[in-house]
């Protein structure tokens, strides 16, 4: 007998939800990949400590790290201390470099195919305080030296500081030109939107996205050889597509886009020495759908395009209800799907995060991750689920 169990509706209403999903798509490891699949992981909050959650930040260090080992085991690589993980909401910059520290040495521990790139911003500084480009910069360098001291690549996040006091985008070329030079190997380039955070409004110093665009292409065309790709947030296609079809030759379009990311990793069949016709991945949605990710790619890599949609098809409700508006807030969603599947014993997160969806948003979020397939456990995701319902006061 499946299991089930009363879930609320949007209207109040509880309808009984009887599981129906399948065992999660496995993927064949011995193919490699034909695209580069950074998965950005979320962190584990140690829910015993001693502290302020709003306030301060404990990790979960056994736990987080084995999340990352999890997804270097599926052929994902890890995109370390980036959003997901709650860089801006919850975790400080000590705490990130710790965890940049700990994710190397588990890479190096795993073996030459734990893929590893750590995000390095300007967070530790006071917003409030920055007035100027120079301040900016000087935030850069000091994380680039850190992780580059520990041996990481480096994904250089959009800076809320840099957002606040550029006048323009000159500022911006300014900024990124200082700190392309002094890269040590290629990085990659991060524009995430303002729906992701909305101190980010307005970056390459225009709101207007194609001149937007237009600046951070200029950017990488003139230091090509010190980027690898530019990961793009806009939850906008064609906005992609269109900055991809231009990026100079070796240079990658990672996707960031969590609405539209089959699509785009499959391609347009348009690509030509000159032009890009299908996109990378660096996705925060891969963190809570890895197995199907994984399984999805290894079909995509044995020429199997009809398999990785199908695959991957499911997912995409999932993903688009986890990234709703308030988009930020899709970290939430990202965590109750791992204590759904046993990688945590505990939904409690870094800054009280837990609490920034509401308990109908999550009920369906549960409906939706078994019509994905992506429940591995479904008796303990079932169980789970009746626990953090009795909580809201619903006895499933």
């Amino acid at each position: 007998m499946r299991p089930s169990l009363l879930l609320p509706q949007a209207d109040g209403q509880l309808v009984r939800h009887t599981l129906q999903g399948q065992a999660p798509a496995r993927a064949n490891t011995r193919v490699p990949f034909n695209r580069i699949a950074y998965s950005a992981a979320h962190v584990v909050a140690d829910p015993l400590a001693a502290v302020d959650p709003w306030l301060q930040c404990a990790l979960d260090w056994d736990a987080t790290i084995g999340y990352r080992r999890h997804l270097w085991s599926l052929g994902m690589g890890v995109a370390e201390a980036m959003d997901t993980a709650q860089r801006g909401m919850g975790m400080d910059w000590s705490t990130s470099l710790e965890l940049i520290r700990r994710s190397l040495d588990a890479a190096r521990d795993f073996g030459p195919g734990a893929l590893l790139a750590s995000g390095c911003g300007t967070d530790h500084l006071d917003v409030a305080r920055v007035t100027s480009v120079d301040q900016v910069i000087r935030g850069y360098e000091e994380q680039m030296a850190a992780i580059e001291k520990l041996g990481g690549r480096l994904i250089i996040m959009a800076s809320r500081a840099l957002a606040r006091v550029a006048t323009s985008p000159a500022d911006y070329e300014r900024v990124y030109d200082r700190i392309l030079r002094q890269a040590r190997q290629p990085v990659v380039l991060h524009w995430l939107g303002d729906m992701f955070d909305p101190a980010l409004s307005g970056y390459w110093g225009t709101p207007d996205l194609n001149a937007a665009m237009d600046t951070a292409l200029g950017i990488i065309a003139a230091h090509a050889g010190k980027v690898d790709g530019i990961k793009i947030s806009l939850l906008d296609k064609d906005k992609e597509i269109a900055m991809r079809r231009r990026l100079p030759k070796g240079v990658r379009m990672y996707t960031g886009d969590d609405f539209n990311y089959a699509e785009l990793i499959a391609g347009d069949g348009l690509g030509t020495e000159q032009v890009h016709g299908q996109s990378d991945a660096l996705l925060g949605i891969f963190d809570a759908i890895a197995p199907a990710a994984s399984a999805a790619l290894s079909a995509l890599a044995q020429g199997d395009v009809a398999r990785f949609h199908a695959i991957l098809a499911p997912t995409v409700p999932l993903s688009r209800h986890i990234f709703q508006a308030p988009t930020r807030f899709y970290k939430t969603g990202v965590v109750f799907m791992a204590w759904l599947n046993g990688h945590q014993s505990h939904f409690t997160m870094v800054g009280g995060q837990q609490s920034t969806r509401s308990i109908v948003h999550l009920a369906e979020l549960f409906r939706l991750a078994d019509a994905a397939n992506l429940l591995e456990q479904p008796e303990l995701a079932t169980q789970r689920m009746k626990t953090l319902l009795s909580l809201h006061g619903v006895q499933a």
